[in-house]
């Protein structure tokens, strides 16, 4: 029917009609949190380029992992800074490693939140790049037989659920076939099926001291202008066993996070990337946007855009709100 028997604004009168009404919903138990684990003891170093996130040791860590589960999120992704990296990323898979004991501090005292491991070698690297390296080139298949052991490991200290996030051919499979072969069956895998060679992760080298020591990403990570190739890397991450897909940044690929979510049953996540938090965080330092209105219309818009789960540096600003 034509004005004024159709009023769209009818709808949107009231805050009770509005709610009544929403058609995405951003709560606490959609968001991951994600947090940096240093070694020491009292330790919690503000990361320079994003403001309101730590490097954190143990101890600090299991008191920020209270305090969110506190707020009602339900999950954490953890990202390792170990006491001494070297060509071969030893400290990845050492039983003793940074994040093997902060998995296994956190399920001690917070028994009901689930921890994610980010499978990847970047962090443990001495060249700070995602595989073993000869040369130049950056070596896929002795790679994935790493990252599978990565992974088994973090799952013996008790992680609830691994993240490859490296973009090696083959590591979802390979992760999968360990797993299985060690008995852990009921250990779901988050794809980082789709991974950009972005320019939004530059604030997360500081934080995670990964930053390459030659070259770049891009013969592993995507090209940002490819949206077909991601259907190709979802599918073949589906077949190897993955059962989550990530999309890497969130922000820039909302119409990638789309095109998945159209076109697969699986739950589909997305990390809004450190670039991403921390050019809002800065334009609202400097008064140009409000900082509140703008971190839940984009962590809304990103839900909107068909993830189930946001990985976001902002959210326990967002579960305070929420809550």
């Amino acid at each position: 029917m034509p004005y004024p028997l159709t009023r769209a604004r009818r709808l949107r009168l009231s805050e009770g009609i509005r709610a009544m009404v929403r058609e995405t919903h951003l709560t606490p138990d959609r968001l991951l949190y994600p947090m940096f684990v240093c070694p020491g003891e009292g330790v919690s170093v503000e990361i320079s380029s994003m403001p309101g996130n730590y490097q954190r040791s143990i101890d600090k860590l299991v008191e920020e992992a209270r305090s969110v589960r506190g707020l009602g999120i339900r999950g954490i992704i953890l990202f390792g800074i170990p006491a001494s990296k070297d060509e071969q990323a030893t400290s990845a898979h050492d039983d003793r490693g940074i994040i093997q004991e902060a998995v296994r501090a956190i399920k001690r005292e917070v028994k009901d939140l689930l921890v994610i491991t980010d499978v990847c070698l970047c962090e443990y690297t001495s060249h700070g790049h995602c595989g073993l390296v000869r040369g130049s080139e950056i070596r896929n298949d002795a790679t994935i037989d790493l990252l599978a052991k990565v992974a088994l490991s973090h799952v013996r200290a008790g992680a609830d659920i691994v993240a490859p996030s490296d973009m090696m051919d083959g590591r979802v499979a390979a992760v999968r076939n360990l797993l299985e072969k060690s008995g852990h069956h009921n250990i779901p895998i988050i794809s980082y099926a789709v991974k950009y060679a972005s320019a939004f992760f530059g604030p997360f080298r500081e934080a995670a001291e990964s930053a390459p020591a030659f070259g770049d990403r891009r013969t592993y990570q995507m090209d940002p202008a490819n949206a077909r190739e991601a259907i190709r890397e979802a599918e073949q991450d589906i077949e190897e066993g993955a059962d989550i897909l990530m999309v890497a940044p969130a922000g820039p690929c909302l119409d990638i996070i789309r095109i998945l979510r159209d076109r697969f049953p699986h739950p589909i996540a997305a990390f809004q990337a450190s670039g991403e938090y921390a050019a809002l965080v800065a334009a609202s330092r400097l008064h140009w946007l409000d900082l509140q209105r703008v971190m839940i219309e984009a962590l809304i818009g990103i839900r909107r855009a068909g993830a189930d789960i946001v990985a976001t540096y902002f959210a326990r600003e967002a579960a305070q709100l929420l809550s």
